[in-house]
């Protein structure tokens, strides 16, 4: 059967649709919150622990894109969750002007996503990946889909310094790993960017599983063209059944999962406002929770990948990395949901910290006082005594040389 269906408005998946979303809507948006962002955790561990056995990421992001688009194949015939490709006027024509061009983004940034895992630990990946708000931007108006502000530069400077003051604190930092990394990260904007110039027609709007059922094969084709030079002439079976089929298997149904579950925290019309815009955060279209939650979700999502790392690789954090790291996320936050927002979950926690204060008794806010008062003085006191040891610069570039030795 062909990929590319002439679609029509079909009246038969719209009531199933209703009847899915009523159904799915019973569960909180929390649960579907935190299986994303298991899910995603899990598989970004999941590669990299093949990766270190397998050092063949352009193959094995070819292995996911076939799997996905043997799956979506699979669902599109024997169940209901595809049938909103029915909604999707795709044509030949539409293919090739929108779909094909994405698909080449796509398929560099996920081979340039992968292979920094072959050079740096998943922390600073993670740290790296605080810039993505800034190269969207500038994709933006590069192609003149947004305009500089004074506000935006101010704040995507603030996700600057922070992520540069990581960096500085990073002692085994290789070139090779920071040049994929934000290559992967500029397409990936580019991507971003084009799908709102070419596809930002209510006609074309698709749900990431029927995304995926239009974007996997070409980029799969796309991406097995990349490995032909290097990766499919050193590959060996050995290689392959050193990893496991089981857990060549489990990690391709894991990836699948992630997108499906993309599908239920995905929705096109906010529960909290119907007649409001669907708000836009990297490219996701925010709909069971706010861009609020969701961008918090994210950072915290960060933060477990950083302590992962540390106790599963034995990675090691320096203090100005979680500073640089800390400064980087709080300028992600802003520029994610903007200081109203900010100020009105600020205002809620103020709200209810004096309500709690309020009820204690003279001695407990004694006790509440010294032990914030305690740990202030710890948290600053690690900061600074971390970062003095580091910003002495013949000791950090002595650790960093005994590191890359």
């Amino acid at each position: 059967m062909s990929l590319l269906p002439m679609s029509t408005k079909d009246e038969t998946y719209e009531e199933e649709s209703t009847s899915r979303d009523s159904k799915s809507l019973q569960l909180h948006p929390a649960f579907y919150v935190a299986t994303w962002m298991i899910l995603s955790s899990a598989v970004i561990l999941f590669n990299k622990w093949i990766l270190d056995r397998a050092k063949y990421p352009i193959l094995l992001t070819c292995y996911h894109l076939t799997f996905a688009t043997i799956t979506t194949q699979i669902l599109a015939r024997f169940s209901t969750m595809l049938n909103g490709r029915h909604l999707v006027r795709m044509t030949p024509k539409l293919y090739v002007r929108a779909i094909v061009p994405i698909g080449v983004l796509y398929s560099l940034s996920l081979v340039c996503s992968n292979l920094p895992y072959l050079y740096l630990s998943v922390a600073f990946i993670q740290m790296l990946k605080g810039t993505a708000p800034i190269f969207v931007f500038l994709a933006l108006c590069s192609l003149r889909l947004s305009s500089p502000t004074v506000s935006t530069s101010l704040n995507l400077l603030v996700i600057v310094f922070g992520v540069v003051l990581a960096s500085l604190g990073e002692i085994r930092i290789q070139l090779m790993g920071f040049l994929f990394q934000f290559g992967g990260l500029v397409f990936e904007a580019y991507r971003l960017a084009l799908i709102q110039k070419l596809l930002n027609d209510e006609r074309y709007k698709m749900d990431p599983l029927v995304s995926l059922y239009y974007f996997a094969p070409c980029c799969a084709g796309m991406i097995a063209l990349m490995g032909v030079g290097e990766e499919w002439l050193s590959i060996s079976w050995e290689d392959v059944q050193g990893v496991g089929w089981w857990v060549w298997a489990a990690n391709g149904m894991l990836a699948m999962a992630l997108n499906v579950a993309s599908v239920f925290l995905v929705n096109f019309v906010p529960p909290d406002d119907p007649h409001r815009e669907p708000q836009l955060i990297m490219g996701r279209q925010i709909g069971k929770t706010s861009s609020l939650v969701l961008t918090l979700c994210g950072v915290a999502k960060s933060i477990s990948l950083i302590g992962a790392s540390m106790v599963i690789w034995g990675t090691v954090v320096t203090p100005i990395q979680f500073l640089g790291n800390g400064i980087a996320m709080a300028g992600l936050v802003y520029y994610n949901t903007g200081g109203a927002k900010v100020q009105s979950m600020a205002d809620g926690v103020r709200s209810r910290c004096t309500r709690f204060w309020q009820q204690r008794s003279g001695g407990a806010k004694v006790g509440l006082a010294a032990g914030l008062v305690m740990l202030g003085l710890g948290i600053v006191g690690g900061v600074v005594v971390g970062c003095g040891g580091l910003l002495n610069l013949k000791d950090y570039w002595t650790v960093g040389a005994l590191h890359r030795m």
